[in-house]
């Protein structure tokens, strides 16, 4: 009997995701879906973290940007809290939703990211949110889980520690960690000519 293989959630290039920003730029509440995508892109956030996250987690009493961020342990999946660190196209995009909803960010408790109807989104909403936004964009096989994955393989591809990121994704297991990785022909090419006695 063969080895269970879990499918990976897709990797978007550099033209999905131009694509992604564009029917992102298309739509109703534009800077809150850039915003969802950036909290996933730019700091692997899961979905639940998402949806968990409040208005105080995210921003000073004067509204601005934290650099980190403290995610409880009822807001993660393993249950256990846990720090994460704010890049700065990750703050860019925290900003921008501030600016745009000044009144809404005011409100410390408040869920960071609004509905429609002024309620916080759950999980589900958001993995739906993203399967809306990727079928419009034509990206086939993307999921709300592909912006951590892309985190993952963007760290490692910039030859970070693997151990480094296992704390930056809030993995137990290092071996977690390792199945987000993508590997290819390309870098295996880019590996071996690095060899130089």
């Amino acid at each position: 009997m063969g080895a269970f293989k879990m499918k990976q959630a897709k990797l978007l290039n550099a033209q999905e995701f131009k694509r992604l920003a564009a029917v992102i730029d298309s739509k109703r509440h534009a800077v809150r879906n850039h915003t969802v995508v950036a909290l996933s892109f730019y700091a692997g956030l899961r979905a639940c973290e998402i949806a968990g996250l409040r208005v105080g987690d995210v921003y000073e009493g004067n509204g601005t940007v934290r650099d980190s961020f403290y995610l409880q342990a009822e807001q993660t999946k393993g249950g256990e809290g846990s720090t994460v660190l704010v890049n700065k196209k990750l703050a860019a995009a925290l900003k921008r939703y501030a600016e745009r909803y000044p009144k809404h960010c005011a409100k410390a408790d408040a869920p960071l990211i609004f509905s429609g109807k002024g309620g916080g989104f759950s999980a589900q909403t958001i993995v739906n949110l993203f399967a809306v936004l990727y079928e419009a964009a034509g990206i086939t096989g993307a999921s709300s889980h592909s912006g951590r994955r892309q985190y993952v393989t963007a760290l490692a591809d910039k030859g970070i520690n693997p151990r480094v990121i296992q704390v930056l994704v809030r993995h137990r297991h290092l071996n977690t960690t390792m199945h987000y990785i993508d590997v290819n022909d390309a870098k295996l090419r880019k590996a071996v000519e690095l060899v130089d006695l």
